[in-house]
């Protein structure tokens, strides 16, 4: 019985260490994206663009204009 509880205390380092994985290798491109001074301002302009266009919509949706 021991080793069960052993395990079920270990799951929840192993999920954390899974979502830290998972965001670092998502995110991974983007970051390298941003060295080059070129695609750091082409990239904060279509992260901005999708995030107006992102609002515009919800507000659209929701009857908030």
């Amino acid at each position: 019985m021991y080793i069960f509880w052993d395990n079920i205390l270990k799951f929840p380092r192993f999920l954390i260490s899974v979502l830290i994985g998972f965001f670092l290798t998502t995110f991974k491109p983007f970051f390298e994206l941003l060295r080059d001074k070129k695609n750091r301002i082409i990239l904060i302009i279509t992260i901005s663009f999708s995030c107006t266009l992102f609002l515009k919509i919800l507000k659209l949706m929701l009857g908030l204009n």
